[in-house]
Parts: structure tokens; C-alpha cells; sequence
């Protein structure tokens, strides 16, 4: 496919930028920093004529593209003013869906976040593990905007059945080299308690946007993307035991099994994480 990567130059954008390039897909970045070059185009996503402008095509670079992955945006709560993350995030999103669907482009695949489940849990999550089925529970701002971006997905669909856009709630990104300092969590079972000691390796979240493109069917979906594991050495039974003692357990949990539940996008999307934190502090390659 020929394929627009937004925010392709951040943390878990390169990633998605080299898979989906190694999976054979012509690939086209978009962002306002990075890397110039031939794979690169400089678009300020908060401008809806230039965001249109280069979907639609741009001289001998492209002339069109059949699926968008959107991953441009303030990438976390608190780096900026509310007001600003607000105006920016959302402001960003409308401009990629709507740009998308005057330019014909009916896959859509977008970074939601793991925030909406409820992070960072000072309220007890009404189950363990959490998933999909429980109504959204944004408690920043950065959240409430991926609250919003999803129900306009609902709508955006509902106007344009033939229209799919998949929002997969990406866990807390992580590389390998952030993987030496994940031992020292277990120092406090408060430190990751905050996403319920989730993580998803940036490989991983690169394949679950493959797999979204891959699998996504016309409508709307939201997906839970972490890794299998948790951040943490003790048991993830012992965890919730510990931390969340008034809440139910729904299942047997596995040794180190995510609280995170991704029952759903292994089920409907083939999703299947491949690496671990563990492989690399053990020093077995992965």
C-alpha cells in the first residue's frame, strides 16, 4: 500500500516507519521535525489546507495514498499547557480524518491511548485485567482529547460506512535501551502502579499498526496494544492483590501476564507480541 505516516520521526513512528517499509508498503513521513529527506515531507498537521494538500499528492513524491497511520501529536499529558495540548491534539486529528476522507483514503489506523482505560488509576479500575468493554475514563486533558478523537472516529464511520479507522491504545512506548532501568521498578510497586505496570515494546507497536492495516474492517474499533508481560519481577496476581484489593480478578492470571488486556487485537487483529523486557536483561536475544 502507499501509506502516510504521521509524526513518523518520533519514538514509536520510527518504528512504525521502518516495519511497514520492510513489510514492502511505499511509506511517506509527515511531521515538522526529524530527519530531511526523500522519506520525509514537513507538514505542520494543525493546517488543514496542508495536511489535504499533501494527501492529495505533492509533485513527483506521490500521488495519493491508500491508508493513513496518525501518530503526530503532544505525545503525553503535561508537556504543555492544557489549552494547548487540547487545541493542538485535537485540532491535529480532525484535520487527518477529514483530509483523509475528502481524499478518498477509507483505512485509517491511529494512535489512541491506554490513558482513556483510566490512568492513572487513583480511582480503581472496575475490573483486572482492563479491556476494552468498560466506558472510556479520561482524567487529564491529554485523555479527554483521545476520548474525543475516538467518538469522532464513531461518527466519521457512521456518515462513511465504507470508511475504517482503528484506534489502538498504545501502552507506555519503550525501546530496548530503556530496558536497563526496568529492574529498578520493583524497588515500589506504587512507581508503574499508575498504568498498571504496562509497557509496550516500540517493535511491537509498529506491528500491531501493521496487523491494524492489515485486518481493520470498515467502522470503528479500539484495540488495547501492550506487551504479554509487565514491567515488574513479582507476579502480576500478587500485584493486583497488593495494590488493588477491592477490585476483581477475572481471570487466572500467567506468572507475568499484562494487566492491560489484549485479548481483542490477538482475536481480531493477529496480534501477537514478540519481545520482552526479560529477554534483554537476561541476556537472551529475542
Amino acid at each position: 500500500m502507499r501509506i502516510a505516516v504521521t509524526g513518523g520521526s518520533g519514538k514509536l513512528g520510527r518504528h512504525v516507519v521502518r516495519r511497514l517499509t520492510a513489510d514492502g508498503h511505499q511509506v511517506l513521513n509527515f511531521d515538522r521535525v526529524g530527519e530531511r529527506g526523500p522519506g520525509m515531507v514537513v507538514v505542520d498537521l494543525r493546517n488543514y489546507g496542508q495536511v489535504l494538500d499533501v494527501f492529495l499528492g505533492l509533485d513527483d513524491r506521490h500521488s495519493g495514498f491508500d491508508a493513513v497511520v496518525h501518530l503526530g501529536a503532544i505525545s503525553a499529558p503535561g508537556l504543555l499547557p492544557d489549552a494547548e495540548t487540547f487545541e493542538n491534539n485535537m485540532l491535529s486529528t480532525y484535520n487527518v480524518f477529514q483530509a483523509a476522507r475528502r481524499a478518498g483514503i477509507k483505512r485509517l489506523v491511529y494512535a489512541s491511548s491506554e490513558t482513556v482505560l483510566g490512568l492513572p488509576f487513583e480511582t480503581d479500575p472496575p475490573y483486572i485485567p482492563v479491556d476494552e468493554e468498560y466506558p472510556a475514563r479520561p482524567e487529564s486533558t491529554y485523555s479527554l482529547v483521545k476520548h474525543l478523537e475516538e467518538q469522532m472516529a464513531v461518527e466519521l464511520t457512521r456518515w462513511d460506512p465504507e470508511l475504517s479507522i482503528i484506534a489502538l491504545r498504545f501502552s507506555n512506548v519503550m525501546d530496548v535501551d530503556d530496558y536497563a532501568d526496568f529492574p529498578s521498578f520493583d524497588t515500589s510497586v506504587m512507581a508503574r502502579k499508575w498504568n498498571l505496570w504496562g509497557y509496550i515494546d516500540g517493535r511491537d507497536g509498529a506491528q500491531a499498526v501493521a496487523r491494524a492495516l492489515e485486518n481493520g474492517q470498515p467502522g470503528f474499533d479500539a484495540f488495547i496494544i501492550a506487551n504479554a508481560d509487565t514491567v515488574m519481577a513479582r507476579s502480576s496476581a500478587a500485584l493486583a492483590a497488593e495494590v488493588f484489593p477491592n477490585v476483581q480478578v477475572r481471570k487466572d492470571l500467567d506468572e507475568h501476564e499484562t494487566l492491560l488486556s489484549i485479548d481483542k487485537a490477538k482475536r481480531l487483529l493477529g496480534y501477537f507480541p514478540e519481545h520482552s523486557w526479560r529477554n534483554h536483561t537476561t541476556g537472551i536475544e529475542d
